[in-house]
C-alpha cells in the first residue's frame, strides 16, 4: 500500500500541482511571518541591549500615588541625587541623563525621522561612554550641539554647519560642533539624536537643575546587584527606583516582543485565512482524486485491502504533498520575510538593521502546519472512499449523496446560520468592547453555516444567471447545468472566494463609515479654522499661541493646556481653554445649561457629568497640581466626542497652579478662514517651523483616515493571498472536471460542437461558479460591515454606515476576472482534447 501511494503521487503530478501550490502559498504566509517579525524583533532586542551596555544601575523617580484632593506627582531627580550616587562605595561615576523631543531639519527644511524617533538629549563631556565622538568636540552653550553620524549621512550636515530645530515649538539655529556614533535604536531605523551640554538639555526640556535618569557605572570587581544595593540602601526610601542593566535590558526585550506580538497575531491571523480558504482546495482536490480511483480502490479492497489501508494510502499521498508544499513553502516564506521588511522600510517605518532571523520554531511551524493541514483536508474523501462496499464503487453506484446526508447537511447549515446571525445581532446592543468577543463568535458561526448551505444555495443562485447564459447558446446551457452538476463540489470552490471577499468587502464597509462619521465629527465639534500641534503630539511651548496670536490675519485664538487634578478622591484631566474664544473656536452642543468658561465656572462633558452626578449649578472642590484647593461650578455640560471632551477650566484660573504650563494644541480662526494665504501666514508667524502642524479640519480627517487607509492597504495585499489560493481552486476544479468529462466532451465534439464553444463551455461556468462565491462574499461582507458599524456607533456618535456601490461592483467585477483566468487553461486542455480518444475514455 505504501508502494502504491507513493506511485499514485508520481503518477498524478499534474493534478496534485495546484494542492502543493495552495498550501506552499499558506505555509510561506505563515513562515514569512515569523521570519519577518523574529528579525525585527531580534534587531530591536539587540540594538537596545547595545544602548544599555554602559549602564549597571539606573535610577529613576518613583511616581508618588495621588492623595486625597492632591494629584500623583514625580519626585525630581536632583543634582544632590546625582552627587549621593556617585558616591556610594562601589560606584564608579554617575550621568545624569536628559531627554526630550527634537525635531531637526533637513537642508530642504522638511522634518528628518518621524515623530518619536526624533530624539534629543545631553552630552556629559568629553569621557561621555555613551556617545563617543567621531569628529569635533563637546557643544558648549545653548548655541552648539552634537549629531548622530547616520544623520550627518543622511542629510550632509557636518561640523560648522548651522541646522534648524525645535524641541517645543520655538526654532532654534545652533552650530554642529561634533559627530557622535551611538547604538540607540530609534536612530538604527532612521530616526535623529542632537546632544546639547546637560545645561541647554535641562532648560530646553523643560527640566532645569533635574535629570529623567542617573546611570551609575560600577567599579571594576562589583556586580551589579551589589550596587544596586549601596544605592538602595543610600538613596531617600520610596521616592527613587533602581533597576539593574541586565533587567533593563531584559524588561525592554519583553516590551519589543510583546509590541511584536500584536503584529505577529495579525499576520498569523491572515495566514490561517489562506491556509482555511487552501483546506478547501486540498479537501475538493482530493475528493475528486479518490472519485477517479474508485474502481481501482474497490478492486484493492476485492483483493484484501482493509478500509484502513485505503484511508492510510490516501493520508500517505496527503503527507507527501504536504511536505513537499512545506518545504517549498518554507523557502518562499524566508524571501516573504525579507520583501516585507524592504517593504515596511520604504513606508517609512522605522526598522533597525540586523540579520533575518530563521528560528528552529519557524522550521517546525511551517512543516507541522503544512503537512497537517493537508493531512486533514484529505482525511474525509479517504475515508469516505474506504466505506465504499467494493461491488458499489466497481459499479460505480456510489456517487450520488443520499437523501438522508443532504437533509443533515442543510439543517446543519441552517442552524449554524441562525445561531451566528442571532449571536451577531446581540452583539450589535452591547457597548463597545463589550461585543467585540461576541461578534467575531458570531461572524465564524455564521461563515460555516453558510458554507454548509453552500450546495444548497448554489441551485437558485445560479439558476437566476440562466437568462443570461441563453445569450451564449447551447454553450451557456451546458454551463449552467455543469456548474449544478455536482453541488458539493462547486460550494467548496465558490466558498474559497467568499471567504476572501467578505473580510475585503467588510473591511470596506466599515473604512468608508469610519471615514464619514470621522469628517462628521472634525466639522460638526470645530469651528476653529486652523489646529496647531508638534508633529509627534507632545506639549508646545507657550510662546507658540503668544506668537500665533500676533499673526497677521488671526481673529481668534485659545491654548489647550491639560493638567491633572483631584475631584472626589479621583484624578480627573482639566483642560484649560481661554474662556472668551472657546465658544466661537468649537460648536459643542449643549445638553443642560450655558457653555460659559470663565473664573470659576466650568463647563463638563456628559459623560464625566454623569459619572460624577454633576449638572448645572454643582459645586465641586478641585485639587490642582501643586496642592492647592478651589471650589468650582459646573454652569453648563455639553455633548462631547473623541475629539473633545473633559472638563473645561478658563486658563486664567489654571495657569497660576502650574509648574510648568504646556499647551496640547491652539485653536485658531482667521479673518479670511482657511486659505493657502492664511496658513502660510501662520507658517510664517512660527519661523516654518518643520516640527509644527498647522492642520485645518480637512487635514485633521484625513490624517486620522490615512491610518484606517493605511490598514485597508494593507488587508487588501494580505487577503489577495486568500483570493490567488481561491484562483487555484477554481483552476483545480474545472481542470478535474474537465477530465471527468472527457467521454462527454469528446460525444459533444464529434456530434458537431467546436473547439470554440467547448472554450466557452468552459469558461462560462467558470464565471458562475466565481460570480456565485463574489455574490455571497459582498453580502456576506455587506452584512458583517453593518453589524461592526452598529457596534461602533454605540461609542461613536457620528458613526454613520455608507456602502461603497463602486468599490463593491469593482469586487464583483473581480470576481469574474478570477472566473475568466482560471479557465484559460481548463478551457484550452478541453478544446485540445482528441475526439475518438475521449469517446474510448472511461
Amino acid at each position: 500500500m505504501l508502494r502504491t501511494a507513493l506511485r499514485n503521487v508520481l503518477a498524478h503530478k499534474a493534478r496534485l500541482l495546484m494542492t502543493v501550490l495552495a498550501v506552499m502559498l499558506g505555509v510561506a504566509f505563515v513562515s514569512g511571518t515569523l521570519v519577518f517579525t523574529n528579525s525585527v524583533s531580534g534587531a530591536l532586542q539587540n540594538s537596545s541591549a547595545k544602548g544599555f551596555g554602559h549602564v549597571d544601575v539606573a535610577i529613576g523617580p518613583a511616581y508618588q500615588e495621588a492623595s486625597g484632593d492632591t494629584p500623583g506627582k514625580v519626585p525630581e531627580l536632583t543634582g544632590s541625587v546625582l552627587d549621593r550616587s556617585a558616591g556610594v562605595p562601589g560606584a564608579a561615576s554617575a550621568i545624569g541623563v536628559v531627554r526630550g523631543f527634537t525635531a531637526i531639519a533637513d537642508k530642504d527644511g522638511g522634518l528628518i525621522g518621524d515623530g518619536w524617533s526624533t530624539q534629543g538629549g545631553n552630552y556629559w563631556g568629553t569621557d561621555d561612554p555613551r556617545y563617543p565622538l567621531t569628529e569635533g568636540r563637546a557643544p558648549r552653550g545653548a548655541g552648539e550641539i552634537l549629531i548622530d553620524a547616520k544623520t550627518a549621512e543622511r542629510t550632509g550636515y557636518g561640523v560648522g554647519d548651522t541646522v534648524r530645530l525645535s524641541v517645543d515649538g520655538p526654532v532654534l539655529t545652533p552650530k554642529v560642533t561634533g559627530v557622535f556614533r551611538t547604538d540607540d535604536g530609534a536612530v538604527a531605523a532612521g530616526g535623529t539624536l542632537a546632544l546639547f551640554d546637560t545645561d541647554t538639555a535641562q532648560r530646553l526640556f523643560g527640566k532645569p537643575g533635574t535629570f529623567d535618569e542617573i546611570d551609575v557605572k560600577a567599579r571594576p570587581g562589583v556586580t551589579e546587584t551589589a550596587l544596586k544595593a549601596q544605592l538602595d540602601k543610600a538613596l531617600p526610601e520610596g521616592l527613587y527606583e533602581t533597576h539593574t542593566g541586565r533587567q533593563l535590558a531584559d524588561d525592554q526585550a519583553e516590551m519589543i516582543a510583546r509590541s511584536m506580538s500584536g503584529m505577529k497575531q495579525g499576520l498569523l491571523v491572515f495566514a490561517g485565512i489562506a491556509l482555511f480558504v487552501g483546506t478547501f482546495i486540498i479537501a475538493n482536490t482530493f475528493t475528486m482524486l479518490v472519485a477517479q480511483r474508485t474502481r481501482e480502490l474497490a478492486l484493492m479492497r476485492a483483493v484484501g485491502a482493509s478500509r484502513g489501508q485505503v484511508t492510510r494510502s490516501v493520508l500517505i499521498e496527503a503527507f507527501v504533498v504536504g511536505a513537499v508544499a512545506a518545504v517549498a513553502g518554507l523557502a518562499a516564506g524566508v524571501g516573504i520575510g525579507a520583501g516585507l521588511r524592504s517593504l515596511v522600510g520604504s513606508l517609512g517605518g522605522n526598522l533597525p538593521d540586523g540579520p533575518l532571523v530563521v528560528s528552529p520554531g519557524t522550521v517546525a511551524a511551517a512543516l507541522v502546519v503544512g503537512v497537517l493541514v493537508t493531512m486533514l483536508a484529505a482525511w474525509l474523501p479517504g475515508r469516505r472512499a474506504a466505506k465504499i462496499p467494493p461491488v458499489a464503487a466497481m459499479n460505480s453506484v456510489h456517487a450520488a449523496a443520499t437523501t438522508k446526508s443532504l437533509v443533515l447537511r442543510n439543517t446543519l447549515g441552517a442552524l449554524f446560520s441562525a445561531a451566528g446571525v442571532a449571536v451577531v445581532l446581540a452583539a450589535t446592543t452591547m457597548k463597545g468592547s463589550d461585543g467585540q468577543a461576541p461578534m467575531g463568535l458570531g461572524a465564524v458561526l455564521l461563515i460555516i453555516g453558510v458554507f454548509i448551505l453552500t450546495p444548497l444555495l448554489s441551485r437558485p443562485l445560479i439558476a437566476a444567471a440562466a437568462p443570461l447564459l441563453r445569450v451564449f447558446g447551447i454553450a451557456g446551457k451546458l454551463a449552467r447545468q455543469n456548474s449544478v452538476r455536482n453541488p458539493r463540489r462547486t460550494a467548496a470552490t465558490a466558498s474559497a472566494l467568499m471567504i476572501g471577499l467578505t473580510l475585503i468587502t467588510g473591511m470596506t464597509v466599515m473604512a468608508g463609515s469610519l471615514q464619514k462619521s470621522i469628517d462628521r465629527m472634525a466639522s460638526s465639534a470645530i469651528r476653529a479654522d486652523y489646529v496647531v500641534s508638534m508633529a509627534n503630539g507632545n506639549p508646545l511651548s507657550p510662546d507658540v499661541g503668544e506668537k500665533l496670536g500676533r499673526a497677521e490675519g488671526v481673529t481668534a485664538l485659545s491654548p489647550l493646556r491639560d493638567s491633572p487634578s483631584r475631584i472626589d478622591g479621583e484624578t480627573e484631566y482639566l483642560t484649560g481653554v481661554d474662556g472668551a474664544t472657546i465658544g466661537a473656536l468649537t460648536d459643542l452642543p449643549v445638553e443642560e445649561g450655558a457653555f460659559t468658561v470663565t473664573g470659576t465656572r466650568i463647563v463638563v462633558d456628559g459623560d464625566t457629568a454623569e459619572r460624577h452626578g454633576w449638572k448645572t449649578g454643582s459645586a465641586l472642590t478641585v485639587g490642582y497640581e501643586d496642592g492647592k484647593k478651589q471650589r468650582l461650578t459646573v454652569a453648563g455640560v455639553y455633548e462631547g466626542n473623541d475629539m473633545i471632551r473633559g472638563i473645561m477650566v478658563d486658563n486664567a484660573t489654571l495657569t497660576p497652579h502650574l509648574s510648568d504650563p504646556v499647551d496640547m494644541q491652539v485653536m485658531v480662526k482667521t479673518a479670511d478662514g482657511t486659505s493657502g494665504q492664511a496658513k502660510e501666514a501662520l507658517e510664517k508667524a512660527l519661523g516654518s517651523n518643520p516640527a509644527i502642524k498647522i492642520q485645518d479640519k480637512k487635514d485633521i480627517s484625513n490624517e486620522i483616515a490615512q491610518m484606517f487607509t493605511m490598514m485597508l492597504n494593507m488587508l487588501y495585499g494580505l487577503l489577495a493571498m486568500a483570493v490567488i489560493v481561491a484562483v487555484l481552486g477554481v483552476i483545480n476544479t474545472l481542470a478535474m472536471s474537465v477530465f471527468e468529462r472527457s467521454q462527454e466532451i469528446g460525444m459533444l465534439r464529434a456530434i458537431g460542437l467546436d473547439r470554440r464553444a467547448v472554450k466557452r463551455m468552459v469558461r462560462l461556468e467558470s464565471l458562475v461558479i466565481s460570480l456565485f462565491g463574489g455574490v455571497l462574499g459582498i453580502g456576506l461582507g455587506v452584512f458583517f460591515g453593518w453589524a461592526a458599524g452598529e457596534l461602533m456607533g454605540t461609542t461613536l456618535a457620528t458613526y454613520e454606515l455608507v456602502l461603497p456601490w463602486g468599490r463593491m461592483a469593482v469586487f464583483l467585477l473581480l470576481s469574474a476576472v478570477v472566473g475568466v483566468l482560471a479557465a484559460l487553461w481548463p478551457a484550452r486542455r478541453a478544446a485540445r482534447l482528441n475526439t475518438l480518444l475521449a469517446i474510448k475514455a472511461e
